[in-house]
Order: C-alpha cells, then sequence, then structure tokens
C-alpha cells in the first residue's frame, strides 16, 4: 500500500470515528434487564394510568404475589394542548419560585414543578428575549413537568395530580423553604416541604404522619413526564432523550429507541445515581436518596395524537403505624448543564457521576480535561474564542515530536516524488513490478509511507475531543468571538449569497442552507486546500482529484457548524502549515513542489 492509500485511510479514519463511534457503542452497550429480572415481591416501577386517557397498565401479580403499585394518572388530554401556557398557569393557584437562577412557580394543585424558566439563559443574544422555558404546565403546549408522591397500598388514598395542597408561603427562595400540607380525611396527613439551593437543585422531603387507628403502607416515587417529541439537534455524537445513572453505569435512550417503545418500557433497580431527560444544554434530573434502591423506568406510549415520555423511580414500601411517621427525601435537578455544578453536586451530594448528564463521549478521559484546561485560559483571558486559540497552540506543542516525525516523513516522500512518478510511467502497466520497485526505492531512501499518517491517527482521540469540548458544554453558547461572530455555538451568520453582507438584501428561503457558507468556512477550506498542497501529491489522477474535492466537501460540511470549531479547524490548519512549510524547507524540499534547489 503506497503512502496516498496510507493517507486516505487516515482520513476515512478520521470520519469513521468522528461520525461512527457513537453509532457503534451505543449499540455494543449490554441490554437492561429483562422486565422480569426483579423479584415479584418487590415494588415495580409502574405505568403512569390515569383516569382518562391512562398509559397501559402494568400486568398484575400473579396470585400468592404483592401487587405492583400504580402510580397517580396525570390525566393526559387525548390531544396536544392549545392553550397558552400563561393562561394555564393563571388558572391555577400557585407558590412563586424567585432566585438569581431560576424563575417560575410550583403548582399547589398536584404539587407539582411545572413552570421553570432559567433566569440566565435567554432564547436569543439579546437579553431582553425571554427566559429559556424548562418546564410547562399540563394544558398548555407541549406540558413538561416533575411530579413527587406516595404510591398507597389497598385501602390507603395518596395525594394525585388533583389534590389541593395548603401551603404556608406563597414564595420559594433559596433561603426559604415551603411546607405543603394535605390530609386525606382517612387518618393520614400528608406534608411535602420544598427547598431550592442558590442553583437548580430542588430537596423535596416528603412525610407522612398516621393520626388515624389503622397501619398503612406506601411507596415513595418520583416522575419527569414530556409530552411531544422534541426537536433535536439531530447530530450522532450528541445524545439528547431519556438517561440516567445506575449502578454508576450511564444508560441513554433515544426517543425512537426500541427499547422505549416495549410496554414495560426500560427498567433498572439501582443504588445510588440518577434519572432523567436531557436537551443539549438543559438536564431535568430525579435524583433519589443515594444510600436508598429504587425501581426506575423510563417509558413513551402515546395518547391520541400526543406522544409521551417519562422517567420516574419508584421506593420500597414504607410502613407508618398509627401515631407514627415515615419520612423520604429526594432531589430534583431542573437547569443549564455547567460541568463545574454538576461536578460540585457529585462532590458535595455524593450523586454519582452526576457530570455524566454532559455528553462527554467515549474519549470521556479526554475531553472533560481538556474541557476544564479550555475554562481555565478563558478565566484568565476573558474571552472564550481566543482561549480556543490558545488552546490549540498548547495541544500542537504537547504533540510537537509527533508532527515532526510525520511532516519529516511527508517531505521525504514528496522528495522523492518525481521517481515515483518515472516509476509509474515505466511499470504502470506491470502493477507487481511497480510494486516492487516502489518497495526498492523507499528502502534505498529508508522512507516510510505509513510513517507519515501513524502520528496523524494518534492525535486523532485529542481532535475527537476538542470537537466534542466546543460542540457539547453550554459555556460557548451565545460567546463571542470578535468581529461579526456573536455567538461561537452557531453558525457563521455572514453568507457568500449577499457578499458577506455587502448587498442589502438577505437570501431568499428557498437557497438551501449548506449553500450559505459564511467567511470563516471559506477561511478553513482555503486553509486545508494549501495545507493538502504541501503532502505529497498521489501520482494516480483518481487520488489526487479526490483529495482536489476534500478540501470543497469539508467547507460545505462545516459550513453549518457552529463558528467556535469553523475557527478551531481553520486555526489548526494554519499551525500545521507553518510548521510543515519549515520543516520541508530543511529538508531541502520546495513547499510548491519538487526538489529545494541549492
Amino acid at each position: 500500500m503506497n503512502d496516498q492509500r496510507n493517507m486516505i485511510l487516515a482520513v476515512v479514519l478520521s470520519v469513521v470515528i468522528l461520525l461512527g463511534s457513537q453509532f457503534y457503542f451505543d449499540g455494543t452497550r449490554p441490554p437492561p434487564p429483562p422486565p422480569d429480572a426483579t423479584p415479584a415481591t418487590e415494588a415495580q416501577v409502574p405505568g403512569s394510568a390515569g383516569t382518562s386517557g391512562s398509559a397501559p397498565a402494568p400486568a398484575p401479580a400473579t396470585t400468592g404475589e404483592a401487587q405492583i403499585p400504580t402510580l397517580p394518572g396525570s390525566q393526559l388530554p387525548t390531544t396536544p394542548g392549545t392553550a397558552g401556557r400563561t393562561d394555564v398557569l393563571a388558572a391555577q393557584p400557585r407558590i412563586k419560585i424567585l432566585s438569581s437562577r431560576l424563575h417560575g412557580s410550583v403548582s399547589l394543585v398536584g404539587g407539582r414543578f411545572d413552570d421553570l424558566t432559567l433566569a440566565r439563559y435567554h432564547e436569543t443574544l439579546d437579553t431582553a428575549s425571554p427566559e429559556i422555558i424548562l418546564m410547562s404546565p399540563q394544558g398548555a403546549k407541549n406540558p413538561y413537568f416533575a411530579d413527587f408522591g406516595w404510591v398507597g397500598g389497598p385501602g390507603v388514598t395518596a395525594p394525585s395530580g388533583t389534590t389541593l395542597w395548603t401551603a404556608d408561603s406563597d414564595t420559594l427562595t433559596p433561603e426559604k423553604p415551603v411546607t405543603l400540607t394535605w390530609d386525606n380525611g382517612k387518618g393520614l396527613r400528608f406534608i411535602r416541604t420544598l427547598a431550592l439551593d442558590p442553583n437548580y437543585m430542588f430537596t423535596v422531603t416528603q412525610r407522612v404522619e398516621n393520626i388515624g387507628t389503622e397501619p398503612a403502607t406506601l411507596h415513595p416515587y418520583g416522575l419527569i413526564s414530556r409530552h411531544g417529541t422534541p426537536e433535536v439537534t439531530g447530530f450522532v455524537i450528541l445524545h439528547e432523550g431519556p438517561l440516567g445513572v445506575f449502578d454508576g453505569q450511564l444508560k441513554e435512550v433515544d426517543y425512537d429507541d426500541e427499547e422505549l417503545q416495549k410496554k414495560d418500557g426500560v427498567r433498572q433497580s439501582t443504588t445510588g445515581g440518577w434519572i432523567g431527560i436531557t436537551d443539549k444544554y438543559w438536564l431535568a434530573a430525579l435524583v433519589p436518596d443515594q444510600s436508598e434502591n429504587v425501581n426506575t423506568r423510563f417509558i413513551h406510549f402515546r395518547e391520541g395524537t400526543l406522544d409521551k415520555y417519562q422517567a420516574d423511580f419508584l421506593g420500597r414500601p414504607l410502613a407508618v403505624a398509627p401515631g407514627a411517621s415515615i419520612e423520604s427525601t429526594n432531589r430534583f435537578f431542573a437547569g443549564a448543564k455547567e460541568v463545574k455544578l454538576l461536578d460540585g453536586y457529585e462532590t458535595e451530594l455524593g450523586i454519582s457521576r452526576f457530570d455524566l448528564a454532559i455528553d462527554f463521549g467515549w474519549f470521556y478521559f479526554l475531553t472533560k480535561p481538556i474541557f476544564y484546561a479550555l475554562i481555565y485560559i478563558n478565566d484568565h483571558l476573558g474571552n472564550f474564542g481566543v482561549s480556543i486559540l490558545l488552546l490549540t497552540v498548547l495541544i500542537k506543542i504537547v504533540f510537537f515530536p509527533l508532527a515532526n516525525k510525520s511532516y519529516r516523513a511527508m517531505s521525504k516522500m514528496k522528495k522523492l516524488q518525481p521517481e515515483m512518478v518515472k516509476l509509474r510511467e515505466r511499470f504502470g502497466e506491470d502493477k507487481a513490478r511497480l510494486n516492487q520497485e516502489m518497495m526498492g526505492l523507499y528502502k534505498r531512501e529508508k522512507a516510510n509511507p505509513a510513517s507519515g499518517c501513524l502520528p496523524m491517527v494518534v492525535q486523532i482521540p485529542v481532535f475527537f475531543a476538542l470537537y466534542k469540548v466546543l460542540f457539547v458544554t453550554i459555556e460557548m453558547r451565545h460567546t463571542p468571538f470578535f468581529g461579526w461572530i456573536k455567538d461561537l455555538s452557531a453558525k457563521d451568520p455572514t453568507t457568500i449569497i449577499n457578499l458577506f453582507g455587502l448587498l442589502p438584501y438577505s437570501p431568499p428561503d428557498f437557497i438551501p442552507a449548506a449553500v450559505n457558507i459564511g467567511v470563516w468556512p471559506l477561511i478553513m477550506g482555503i486553509t486545508m486546500f494549501l495545507q493538502q498542497k504541501l503532502n505529497p501529491q498521489p501520482p494516480d489522477p483518481i487520488q489526487a482529484k479526490v483529495f482536489m474535492f476534500l478540501p470543497i466537501f469539508f467547507t460545505f460540511i462545516l459550513a453549518q457548524f457552529p463558528a467556535g470549531l469553523v475557527i478551531y479547524w481553520a486555526w489548526n490548519n494554519t499551525l500545521s502549515i507553518l510548521q510543515q512549510w519549515v520543516i520541508m524547507r530543511r529538508a531541502g524540499v520546495s513547499p510548491g513542489g519538487g526538489v529545494k534547489k541549492t
């Protein structure tokens, strides 16, 4: 195999790793345990049944086994809600949530977290634009809420989604918790205390007091319910949907996953960990008591025209005797996936691997340190774009020996290129003789075609890790660079269609997005072309055309990628060009081709 084929192999391998690793590793994860893996005498995570439009109910236990409890129904409509969010919120009594990072309210009907917006994150670059809406109430478009409560045994009346609670305050703040109470009129008093930290973590402490004469048994539960399939970014390197950590292992389930469509959903028993639903930047997660064993579940079902996705957990049964009380404490995270914050919760609250809510990918051991290095640099420079440039330089320094070896090998191959062309002209019809003469030439000149691409292959994991950092971390969202780049997480806003803003009109809607190429993608394409010209050119015309096409191909592809990624790629190419040019000059090879005259 000659040097050009090795180079093509390196390019193909890069693309395969970049775009295919998620598919492969998702497919090789072990399947979840079957529904009957948990003994029938233990409480199972149930279906969310309702009085109208109920979900498929779990099959009852067989004779002699404990009956599987059922969570209170969410009373789903058979069609999506059409009422305005503001109108729905105004129709119920509520406790106002007020902190520096969260705004919203808790409904006293059902006691649900169904109205949360992120105070520091806005829909657009304009800080006057609406705050990001994370949770929405049932009855509005695309309801998304969290609920905690108790599942009662036979004859036990527990709070439901229609229960009207009484609150001791009308405002919940980080300094002031709120306590809700409800009496079922049958000897049980339910008390729920809601507390909020300065960031995005709620603590829900539930207590049941038995003021009657009969004992009772109840299971604590928590659920996150999302109605409607959300719009996702569609990139295979980023997971969006149900996920959680169970017994220290990450489990990710896509919205269209076949496992999720099963009647019993995806079930898992765990001690410690968490379960929730994630978007690219936002997370809603239930955090059960880390010392308690709970049964968890992801499930999807359709109610009329409405899809519903649910992540829930069910705790062990707790018995409360007359005159006694029981208590269960769990947590609910609703906010931005800031890695330092998630790491802090993991340390302070003992939440197992909470940072995995951020999709750091298979190269986690590289991605996370690179991210912290980028944050450290940004803390000192104050510009995320400049921090990307400096980090790229530092990575180049680390890989300087490998890159030098690669570029020296390429320079030697380019120096031999005239001889290789002559051999192809002489023995082009005799492939066996041509390969023999090529190997002889490599041996005489001590050249190894593979030595030029193997060092590059070693650097692929680092490139992929940096790529993931720039793509998935919220810290790059709405962060400016210089000039026209106001948001490093969005594509370059300029377009060649109107000469990058020189012409006073916007591109027509019928023009494909891929054609709207901005300035930075063009810069990246040019640097890629220049770097390619420094490499040994393929003697085979077909291979040469393929390599000529690659810069054009990547220019169109990267035109839709976040500007931060494109800037990084262009800068990385520029540094590589400078390094390779110097090495070629020292090796006596003209960067324009051929041997340098002396």
